[in-house]
């Protein structure tokens, strides 16, 4: 039997989270064969962890339209598009219907551990772009398998990856050592085992952005109810007009009311907030810690310490192919500059799709959340958008595969790895503040390629 051509093998799609799926279902209405690998048991595994969350966009934001042309059939209705579902109902009420329905298309318990060209390390130049993918991949029970692949959507997101402690970006000393005081996510308190270790205890939080945010409303609400917990709120900047996101003029209103509970937590006397803190090393004081900071400041013992300072894409397992990254956010090299928050002060996204998204290796993309790098403004949208742009490509409409169009609010989202890390800078509004007031933008082609009045 003769092997099959490349055009026929189908397009391999690396994770079962919301894009991942949208990209199965886009490439089904393409008549184009995914296959799609989920390492964990079910549909939107990283979406399960936190699946206490709430979504800052609601339903009407986070479903894909040709996911839901797939699931109609079934009888599957949306939810009320106003409401703002948890990770759990996301999962549970949208992604596990939707995998359910691409059937055999998705396998679980599949890791995805490297992608190459077939018989091509990177380095071989000669008639690679005509050779599959191989996909290699290892089972839950330990067994490994070689898929071909016409193309690969790498779809597998940031979760398995936030970033340490440590302020120059790796783990401060003592962190690994410490490893079972310390939490990379916002704590169930409505588990009883979560609640127990936090509840009349001081816990530090560490990061500036929306997740801190939900982990200072979490523990102020304990804080109520139990005396004596208190959280220590670090921050590398100073406190200032865009500390607090973008408040009521936040176009994503459950965003800007989580940045008012956590302004409201420190404002009660449930957080104190210390600023200018640039973690260095984590020590232990018995059976506390310590946070010891770069110019040699050392934070009061706390019992437990909640690090959310983002997250970074796992490229380990993308080695053997050339990739096009930018150099500071790892992310693809001409999606970059829209995104990147040493520039941008506001979470205005511009248009993108295959073109910003590929890269000197035909046929590969990184969608999604893994597509930003560690820029973190990502919406679903946009992702959605990615997949559709991407599968048009890879059916050969070109033309449909450059007409992004795309409506998003201009979020209100400030601040960044730059500028805005400078202590004395957030004591100042002029040049980063939030958006005065919420705007919608049309996007699409003709869009300016800088920011425009909002900021």
């Amino acid at each position: 039997m003769n092997a099959p051509t490349t055009d026929q093998l189908p397009v391999v799609v690396v994770g079962a989270g919301p894009i991942g799926l949208a990209a199965a279902a886009r490439l089904v209405e393409r008549g184009l064969e995914p296959l799609v690998l989920e390492a964990g048991p079910s549909a939107g595994t990283a979406v399960r962890a936190w699946s206490h969350v709430r979504l800052f966009s609601p339903w009407a934001e986070v479903t894909d339209p040709a996911a839901e042309k797939l699931l109609a059939p079934t009888g599957w209705v949306r939810p009320d598009g106003a409401a703002y579902p948890t990770g759990g109902d996301w999962a549970e009420q949208y992604l596990q219907p939707l995998a359910d329905v691409l059937g055999g298309k998705v396998r679980y318990g599949a890791t995805v551990t490297g992608v190459a060209r077939a018989g091509r390390d990177r380095i071989v130049d000669s008639g690679r772009d005509e050779q599959p993918f191989t996909v290699h991949i290892q089972l839950a029970d330990g067994r490994e398998e070689l898929l071909a692949a016409r193309a690969v959507i790498d779809a597998s997101g940031t979760w398995s990856t936030p970033s340490p402690a440590g302020a120059d970006g790796l783990p401060a000393l003592g962190e690994k050592t410490a490893a079972e005081r310390i939490s990379y996510q916002v704590p169930d308190l409505g588990d009883p085992a979560v609640r127990a270790r936090y509840a009349g205890k001081r816990t530090a939080v560490i990061g500036s952005g929306a997740s801190a945010f939900t982990a200072l409303a979490y523990l102020a609400d304990l804080a109520k109810e139990e005396d004596g917990t208190h959280a220590a709120w670090i921050l590398r900047r100073g406190i200032g007009a865009s500390t607090y996101g973008g408040g009521e003029a936040d176009e994503l209103p459950a965003r800007g009311a989580l940045g008012l509970r956590a302004k409201a937590a420190v404002e009660a006397g449930h957080a104190s907030a210390v600023t200018g803190f640039r973690t260095q090393s984590v020590e232990r004081d018995g059976d506390l810690l310590v946070l010891v900071a770069e110019d040699g400041r050392r934070l009061d013992p706390v019992a437990e310490v909640i690090v959310l300072t983002g997250f970074r894409p796992d490229l380990s397992f993308l080695s053997e192919l050339r990739l096009g990254l930018d150099e500071r956010l790892q992310a693809p090299t001409a999606l970059a500059p829209l995104i990147d928050p040493n520039v941008h002060s506001c979470g205005t996204v511009y248009p993108h799709g295959v073109n910003e998204l590929s890269h000197p290796e035909q046929g590969v993309y990184l969608v999604g959340m893994k597509s930003y790098g560690r820029a973190p403004t990502f919406l679903a949208m946009t992702g959605y958008e990615q997949v559709r742009s991407i599968t048009a490509a890879l059916a050969g409409d070109q033309e449909a595969a450059e007409r992004v169009e795309l409506t998003l609010p201009e979020t209100g989202v400030c601040g960044g790895a730059g500028l805005f890390d400078d202590p004395d800078a957030a004591q100042s509004t002029e040049g980063g503040g939030c958006c005065a007031a919420p705007a919608t933008l049309q996007i699409g082609i003709g869009a300016p390629a800088t920011a425009s009045g909002g900021c």
